[in-house]
């Protein structure tokens, strides 16, 4: 009888290649289905960012209106074609947080080996903030694509002796893009002086071809020229880029401790923006462990990164709080880190002993099965029936979509502009509460009832316990 030879098998040899793939699918398939098994809603803050996006002017360049400029324009031209709901305005968020996720997979892969960065994926892609990040519509997502990203394209560089010039004109396209967002300057000047700090870097861009260095410095300089000139002109824009709103120095470590309060409690406390834990006991321990076994060769540019982020990541929470999230970036890395130093000391135990690299397959199946479930089911059930998050998600304009046909819908001052939108996609009339009553009528709750002429003919509800009472719909009296 033949000997079989195990690794002469096929899903032995291709093994890593096939969990990429069965990763990959299962991640795209994820990410479209975000709106149907998460959040039923929308936010506040997604709220005005379908605003503040749809309403974005053909001059917004010229007249200084360029934060988080790039998503604004993605979010606008997703409900410009495919009109007002929650899925075009979580949309922008789903494509980035697939191509996000997908960077995020090849950065780990292209510094770890294929079993460690395999794992870590699954379990930074598959995690409660991630899903989060990809789930809401608004620009927060930004905040941590645009350093993944930068970090990719970087290593791509880094790792050729004649980098391609491809590469380095994507490096500083990316750069230019992401100082539109908030606080990225602030990582563009990181990016700088680690290059000016680190050793191997420094080499790096020295022996870097002098057409694409020059290209890359003639892109950056151009962006630089235009935004000094938005800043002269609109001053009101580097402040934005900078600090958040109503930002006060005295409040910097305060927002550092409200910002760090979901990683280490169970009550959330960022205004429901955040379930709590926002990292796993057991994915957190990981981390710890990769960020002391990077102690030893600390000076390598992959293992003090993750640290250097980790600093970059607590001087911005100092301005909002809500940006903790940038944390996911470093976590994955340390995360890969533990992974990475947990495998090779088993491994180092046993090293020539195929049955004890086997058996542990058993152990890390149970550890991966407690991490990822759980952190799922937590997204899913999580964002719906916590009552910490949950009253924090509107589905306010699911529920006019599926109900309302061509009424005259009359609705608060303050949500005007946002249910205006409807318009352009359906035959639905939107007017300010303080105008006069036409037709038949539906208004929103909260306004005050004037129907004089009008009588009560039939209130609409959501599938929430508490203020489920959406639309009330009147019609003329004697009709």
């Amino acid at each position: 009888m033949k000997k079989i030879i195990i690794s002469k098998l096929f899903l032995y040899r291709y093994r890593f290649i096939i969990g990429n793939v069965l990763l990959g699918v299962a991640f795209i398939a994820l990410m479209f289905l975000l709106p149907a098994i998460a959040q039923k809603g929308l936010s506040t803050a997604e709220m005005n960012s379908a605003v503040n996006s749809y309403y974005l002017g053909s001059d917004a360049v010229l007249n200084g209106d360029l934060v988080d400029l790039p998503y604004r324009l993605l979010q606008k031209l997703s409900i410009m074609i495919f009109g007002l709901t929650a899925y075009t305005i979580k949309l922008p968020s789903i494509i980035v947080g697939l191509i996000f996720g997908l960077l995020l997979i090849l950065l780990l892969n292209r510094w770890f080996k294929s079993n460690v960065s395999l794992l870590a994926s699954t379990l930074i892609v598959l995690s409660t903030p991630f899903l989060f990040l990809a789930g809401s519509g608004t620009p927060l997502i930004m905040v941590a694509f645009w350093p993944t990203l930068l970090l990719w394209l970087g290593s791509k560089i880094q790792g050729e002796k004649r980098p391609k010039p491809g590469y380095c004109f994507a490096f500083a396209l990316a750069l230019l893009l992401s100082i539109f967002t908030p606080y990225m300057l602030y990582f563009a000047i990181f990016c700088v002086i680690f290059v000016l700090v680190q050793p191997h870097l420094r080499f790096v861009v020295k022996s870097l071809p002098k057409l694409p260095f020059a290209v890359i410095s003639l892109i950056v300089v151009a962006g630089l020229t235009s935004l000094i000139i938005n800043i002269i002109n609109h001053p009101d824009t580097i402040m934005q880029l900078l600090f958040a709103k109503n930002f006060e120095i005295g409040h910097f470590f305060q927002n550092i401790l409200a910002g760090l309060s979901p990683l280490f409690s169970w009550k959330t406390s960022l205004e429901g923006v955040f379930l709590s834990p926002l990292i796993s006991l057991p994915t957190f321990a990981l981390a710890l462990i990769g960020l002391f076994s990077t102690t030893k060769g600390f000076f390598a540019s992959r293992n003090s990164i993750a640290s250097l982020l980790i600093v970059f990541g607590l001087i911005i929470t100092g301005f909002k709080s809500e940006m903790i999230i940038f944390l996911i970036l470093p976590l994955s890395i340390l995360v890969a880190h533990g992974l990475k130093y947990m495998l090779e000391k088993w491994y180092g135990l046993f090293p020539t002993n195929p049955y004890a690299r086997i058996s542990a397959l058993l152990p890390l199946t149970i550890l991966f099965s407690i991490m990822i479930i759980p952190s799922l089911l937590q997204y899913i059930y999580g964002y719906r029936y916590n009552p910490n998050v949950a009253d924090d998600f509107s589905d306010t304009l699911t529920v006019i979509r599926e109900n309302l046909t061509n009424q005259n819908l009359f609705v608060e001052e303050k949500d005007y502009r946002f249910y205006k939108i409807l318009e352009a996609s359906s035959e639905i009339k939107v007017f300010d509460s303080n105008t006069e009553w036409t037709g038949e009528v539906a208004i929103l709750k909260n306004i005050e009832e004037k129907h004089e002429k009008y009588q009560l003919s039939r209130i609409i509800t959501s599938p929430k316990v508490d203020n489920s009472d959406i639309i009330y719909l009147y019609v003329e009296k004697g009709e």
